[in-house]
């Protein structure tokens, strides 16, 4: 499961920018997930919830992860139509070829996250 080495990834990333702003704790995670970037987003809520119980890192245990989801779109290099591709490489289902350029979908990111300086459920050190 690859996305517990994401979500390690992204916590990691949130504490330096947190440092930074001098943010202790963090209550939200807002992440842009794409039908098509591979990235699963129940794996990525049970990885969050296995970081936030850690006591080595900037989230509290009531953190919020909020996951949005954006759908994949393709057109279609040959007629320009718009589609909705299950796969990278689908089939266009106006001509029938495989030529979508995928414009959406394959996003992973993070959207923005909520902290303070204090909170009393925080079990970091």
């Amino acid at each position: 499961m690859h996305e517990m080495a994401l979500m390690g990834e992204i916590v990691q990333l949130i504490e330096q920018d947190a440092q930074m702003k001098k943010i202790k704790y963090v209550k939200k995670v807002e992440l842009l997930v794409g039908t098509l970037s591979n990235v699963l987003p129940d794996a990525l809520q049970f990885a969050f919830d296995v970081y936030k119980m850690q006591a080595n890192n900037c989230l509290t245990m009531n953190a919020e992860l909020i996951i949005h989801i954006e759908k994949a779109k393709a057109v279609c290099a040959i007629c320009g139509s718009q589609y909705e591709p299950v796969t990278k490489i689908a089939q266009c289902p106006a001509c029938l070829l495989p030529s979508g350029n995928i414009v959406a979908g394959e996003t992973f990111r993070i959207l923005a996250y909520e902290g303070s300086l204090t909170h009393e459920n925080y079990i970091g050190s």
